[in-house]
């Protein structure tokens, strides 16, 4: 760096002025595998083109370039939360009601980037059946797949915001059945992922209205959490990793043919036959990662996360929300 002070002025000038009106830089270049860290991130469940962003990452460079080898694990989203709360895992991609009520626990978990800026839960319903709005519930047999987790918390939050009693409402618990079972008019709705299976039972025939939860209410959503220890010992490695994934979701939404392909690579089943549908639930997920700042947290959607875990006696307390996420590693 010293011999650049002794460059004469106009050499650094022309440099400056080359910079300006050239095209973009190439990224940087990645660091060899010596120079990478090696990092574990859990995803829930299994592999899905609504993961994009991470693959993405990983084959166009962006975790390597933050000096990170990212190492995906699958597994549920409690079980994600205690792992990194314990420090045996350094990050995860949890819902936001997975962070207060592990906090609440006592687990130091915080939520350091918001990837999903609304609740993707909804209710579908075939689309003769005239239920398009919350009321329309009221004496209906809504199948669910659990009585936990984002999609039970979504539907309490929907009928919450709307003024309903959950006590009006038929509610079946089916495990992870909603497209058989709908189709077979076994449920009259069903508690559905709203980028999954209203596509999957258009495809088979059956197109349905939709009553999303976010159309009613703003929840914390997907996003990345890490523990409080990370972030006092490694808060750089955090930063980084914080970079990356913003880079990733923006590059996918910017390229959602490019994202798709990054996905042939770590989904199984992408082929002819369900390729079709699975770049349309790629698109649709995007829909709800769109933001003006993305992996910015809203504050509102966190006091109204809380709000609903409270009613629901999910917790006993208010908790300190500014403990639970920050937006200060945002680039």
């Amino acid at each position: 760096m010293r011999i650049l002070r002794f460059f004469p002025v106009l050499f650094i000038l022309v440099l400056l002025v080359s910079a300006c009106s050239s095209p973009a830089a190439e990224p940087a270049e990645v660091q060899s595998p010596s120079e990478l860290e090696d990092v574990r991130l859990i995803l829930p469940y299994r592999p899905d083109v609504q993961f994009a962003p991470f693959y993405v990452g990983m084959e166009e460079g962006f975790f390597k370039r933050a000096g990170i080898n990212l190492l995906i694990e699958h597994t549920q989203e409690s079980d994600a939360v205690t792992l990194v709360g314990a420090g045996e895992v350094p990050f995860a991609v949890v819902s936001g009601e997975q962070v207060l009520l592990a906090r609440a626990q006592g687990l130091p978990v915080v939520y350091v980037t918001a990837w999903y800026q609304d609740y993707p839960v909804g209710v579908a319903a075939p689309v003769n059946s005239s239920i398009t709005e919350p009321q329309d519930l009221v004496g209906k047999k809504v199948g669910i797949p659990v009585l936990s987790g984002a999609s039970y918390v979504g539907y309490r939050a929907l009928l919450n915001a709307a003024g309903i009693s959950p006590e009006t409402i038929y509610l079946d618990t089916i495990g992870y059945n909603q497209v058989e079972l709908l189709l077979q008019g076994v449920e009259e709705a069903v508690v559905i992922y709203s980028a999954n299976e209203p596509l999957q039972l258009e495809s088979m025939g059956m197109p349905v209205d939709v009553i999303r939860v976010s159309d009613y209410v703003t929840l914390a959503s997907n996003g990345l959490i890490t523990s409080e220890t990370m972030i006092e010992e490694q808060p750089e490695l955090v930063r980084a990793m914080v970079a990356a994934m913003v880079s990733s979701i923006e590059s996918s939404m910017a390229d959602t043919d490019r994202a798709f392909a990054a996905c042939e690579k770590y989904v199984d089943g992408l082929d002819e036959s369900t390729s079709t549908i699975q770049e349309k639930v790629l698109q649709e997920s995007i829909n709800f990662w769109e933001s003006e700042i993305i992996g910015m947290s809203n504050p509102e959607a966190w006091q109204n996360m809380q709000d609903v875990l409270l009613e629901m006696d999910l917790l006993t307390e208010p908790l300190n929300l500014e403990d639970a996420y920050t937006n200060e590693f945002l680039p």
